[in-house]
């Protein structure tokens, strides 16, 4: 059983391990709904480690906690705290907590062939297919007019249908991205697939199958479930109306 969040002030201390609120959460998170952390905190309920959600946000134009600002300046989420230490850039965390975790077996092992491709297309996800969300929803991080933004809008279409064309072609009849293996890897794109929107021209994972493939497989896994538990209703309703 999936115990709920309890509510403590902008905190919620979570983990699949039953463990008293009182003891120091073996992470901590800053978190907003729909960014990159969502992605982090499912990894962090395969793995079963208890963990503390420090509420943030990804508007620019509010003000983000202190401590999140003293490990990552530049004020993006998510941040991971593990003890008096912390790490920003989800690639990196993914990284981390699975070669600090390896029973959890979300990764391949440094010495095991598949290491290359595992590092190679976390590398790739964080570089090349974010790039092309940020692209298209920061426009004016990209072009220097207002009047270039709409062009960066634009190539940052086009870039999401190049780098998903290379992702699901690299997929091929594998059951999992890397093989027959479930990792983190399956977990940070189907993260990536929940950005996807029609209404700005995004493509559909209906468009790469194999892509679609693995995002319905990793989302039907209980820790996805929990964690994208709102957006998983949202896209079942919007399902049934463009039925109706």
């Amino acid at each position: 059983m999936i115990p709920l969040p309890q509510v403590q002030g902008d905190s919620f201390f979570v983990g699949w391990q039953n463990k008293k609120k009182e003891k120091l959460m073996d992470y901590r998170l800053f978190y907003a709904e729909g960014s990159a952390s969502d992605g982090v905190r499912v990894i962090l309920e395969e793995i079963g480690m208890a963990y503390e959600l420090i509420q943030s946000t990804i508007d620019r134009g509010k003000p983000r906690p202190p401590e999140q600002l003293g490990i990552n300046p530049n004020g993006w989420i998510p941040v991971l705290m593990y003890g008096d230490h912390g790490i920003y850039e989800c690639a990196a965390i993914t990284i981390f907590l699975c070669d600090r975790h390896p029973e959890a077996n979300l990764a391949p092992k440094l010495n095991e062939p598949k290491r290359g491709l595992y590092l190679q297309t976390l590398v790739y996800f964080s570089n090349s297919v974010q790039t092309a969300f940020q692209t298209n929803y920061y426009p004016e991080r990209f072009a220097d007019t207002q009047a270039d933004e709409i062009s960066a809008q634009r190539r940052g279409i086009r870039r999401l249908f190049e780098t998903w064309k290379v992702i699901d072609d690299q997929i091929g009849d594998n059951e999992w991205v890397l093989g027959e293996s479930f990792s983190a890897v399956d977990i940070y794109l189907f993260m990536l697939t929940t950005w996807l929107k029609t209404s700005r021209g995004h493509p559909t994972t209906d468009e790469f199958p194999n892509v679609k493939r693995i995002a319905d497989a990793a989302m039907s896994r209980p820790s996805t479930q929990l964690v994208y538990s709102e957006w998983i209703a949202e896209r079942k309703r919007q399902n049934t109306l463009n039925l109706n």
